[in-house]
Order: C-alpha cells, then sequence, then structure tokens
C-alpha cells in the first residue's frame, strides 16, 4: 500500500513538472490520511541566478504544490539541507558569503511564495558550492580557497569553529556516519576523511583516501544513499567546465560500500561491472552540478545548470545509456538539490 501510494505520488509530480505549470495549491501540513496528505516528500532546489529555494511538495496523494521561497539580500544561493528535527532549512550564500538559517520551514510550505527569515553567520566565505550536517556542525565546501569551513550551530546561529585546508578544489560534500565525502573537483575523483569532525582546530589536512571512477571526465555532485548502498555521481563533461549543454552524465554505482572500499587509495574503479553510465541528448544533461536521491521510490534528483539555463531532471535508478528523464522541470540557475522524506 505504501509503495503504490509513493509511485502515485511520483507520477503526480511527473506529470506536474512535464507540464511545466505546478499550480500554487495552498495544503493543509497536517499528515493525517483523512485529508489526502501523507508522509512528507519534498525536494528543495536552490538558484544561482534568482537567490529563490523551490520546494516541490508531492506528500498529499491529491496535489503536488510548489512553493517559492525567497531569500531577501541573497540572489545566488548553492549549498542546501533540510534538518527535521529543527525543522531549518541551512543553505550558504554565495552573495553574503554566509551560512544562512530558517526555522519554522514546515509551515511555510502551502504551495503559495513565501520570505525565509533567516540567522546568517559572519561572512567568512569565497565561493561556498555545498553544505553538509552532521548534529549541530554544519560544514561548507568553498571552492575558489580550498577550504572546508566547520561552524557549530546552537539554535538558529551559526559560529565559524574551524576551517580545514585541503590540497584540491572543493564541489560537493555529504557526511557518511562521521566521515565525510568530497568532490575533487576538476578530476574524475572521489575523496573522504575519516572522522571528519575530530579535526577540531585550523588545519591542513589530507584526504584520507582518494579514488578515481573510470569514464567520469570531471564530476561535481554526487549523492550517497546507505539505506541503498547507492552512490551517483555527476559528469559535467569538459575539463574547463565550458562544454556544450548535451555533455553531461551520471553515473550510477551499486553495492558502493564493497567496491569503494575494495580500491586502493589513488587507483580507480573501473567501469564495467561496476558502474552504470547515463549519458545522451535525451537526458538533458550539460552541467549536472548537484544530486539527491528518494531511497523510497528510488528516484534520483539532478540539478542541470546548463541546459535550457537550469532544469530539475528525475530519473528511476534503473535507468541507462541515453534515458529520458521521468521529470523535466525548468528552474533558471538550478544550482544544489536536496531531498527530504519521511515514512
Amino acid at each position: 500500500m505504501f509503495e503504490k501510494r509513493k509511485t502515485m505520488k511520483i507520477t503526480k509530480l511527473t506529470l506536474a513538472l512535464l507540464a511545466g505549470a505546478v499550480a500554487f495549491v495552498s495544503c493543509n501540513d497536517d499528515d493525517s490520511i483523512n485529508d489526502g496528505k501523507f508522509d512528507r516528500a519534498e525536494l528543495y532546489a536552490t538558484s544561482n541566478t534568482s537567490g529563490n529555494i523551490t520546494v516541490y511538495d508531492f506528500s498529499d496523494s491529491n496535489e503536488v504544490t510548489t512553493t517559492m521561497l525567497s531569500t531577501p539580500g541573497s540572489t545566488d544561493n548553492e549549498g542546501i539541507f533540510y534538518d527535521e528535527d529543527s525543522d531549518q532549512l541551512i543553505f550558504a550564500s554565495r552573495t553574503t558569503k554566509t551560512v544562512n538559517i530558517s526555522g519554522d520551514v514546515e509551515d511555510l510550505i502551502t504551495g503559495s511564495p513565501a520570505t525565509l527569515n533567516s540567522t546568517m553567520s559572519t561572512a567568512d566565505l569565497v565561493s561556498p558550492r555545498a553544505v553538509a550536517v552532521n548534529g549541530n556542525f554544519i560544514v561548507v565546501s568553498d571552492n575558489d580557497s580550498n577550504q572546508l569551513f566547520v561552524y557549530q550551530r546552537a539554535g538558529a546561529t551559526a559560529t565559524l569553529r574551524n576551517t580545514i585546508q585541503v590540497n584540491f578544489s572543493l564541489w560537493e560534500i555529504q557526511f557518511n556516519g562521521n566521515d565525510l565525502y568530497a568532490v575533487v573537483d576538476k578530476t574524475n575523483q572521489l575523496a573522504v576523511f575519516t572522522n571528519f569532525l575530530s579535526n577540531a582546530s585550523d588545519q591542513s589536512l589530507p584526504a584520507s583516501k582518494t579514488v578515481a571512477f573510470e569514464g567520469i571526465v570531471r564530476t561535481h555532485g554526487f549523492v550517497y544513499n546507505q539505506k541503498d548502498d547507492i552512490m551517483i555521481l555527476t559528469d559535467i563533461g569538459a575539463p574547463s567546465g565550458a562544454g556544450s549543454d548535451t555533455d553531461g552524465a551520471f553515473h550510477i554505482i551499486a553495492d558502493f560500500t564493497s567496491k569503494f572500499n575494495n580500491v586502493a587509495d589513488g587507483a580507480m574503479l573501473s567501469a564495467a561491472g561496476n558502474q552504470v553510465r547515463v549519458e545522451g541528448a535525451a537526458t538533458f544533461l550539460g552541467n549536472p552540478i548537484s544530486a539527491s536521491y528518494d531511497s523510497e521510490t528510488n528516484t534520483i534528483f539532478i540539478a542541470e545548470r546548463a541546459n535550457g539555463g537550469g532544469r530539475i531532471l528525475a530519473f528511476d535508478s534503473s535507468v541507462s545509456g541515453n534515458a529520458t528523464p521521468a521529470v523535466n522541470n525548468p528552474l533558471p540557475g538550478a544550482s544544489t538539490v536536496f531531498f527530504y522524506g519521511n515514512d
């Protein structure tokens, strides 16, 4: 029953987004089965042209809504995380060079435009690209400075604890337990820092392990899902990032943990038998810079930056080759995506 209901919601979301005109319809945020609203299922997407955060809400089996959340003072956001426990949205502003924390988020997801009231950190950042959260610690990857900024959160306040200097350019980051995965920008590599938060002072820190992925030219975004043990790594194609708007791809790596662990530090995971590549004109992938994943419906979400000026794409995790996305929604400046769902 649950899987059927979830599939129905994804189908309605697909139809609505493919039509390109999801109506702003108010709906009660009470998860009562009586009014057709079940579990929460939301995709948060940032933009680095408008600064708006778009929330696609498909938790209601009878109506899919989008909510546009404006972020006053910031026209370029990249990196986002929703924290269920605190009902806070945490994102990085490339305009103000800060980490922003906004509360009472669930009440804003009504289908009507709203404004986020955010508390900002000090302006420490240079070129933030991604946000990762572990408890009350917020980590921001900074591309230009090759640094990981570690903030400690108290309520809605984020205070810089320390910075970690690495020897490569950074993009997407994500915690897996206490370990932090990080994209090695301008390469086909993924690095991991074990017990990352135990490094509590300003310092230079080498990665605990770095693995390359055969077939990828230059990766930017990734998402790892522990429940399904699946890794999605994006490939923006051109080494300089200035390629066409159809030369992008992403790789699906099932049974990721054993495959990653079996590759020596500095070595490469072969493509044959280990990775599935999705690419081609039908995919609309040109510069896929962020990824997220819904384990209940096995859906891969992609923030595509180049094709059409920005798109939100979704694929079933069983796809391969020149696959057509199940969801193809224009979103100018799409820069990061984060999926949140509860059962």
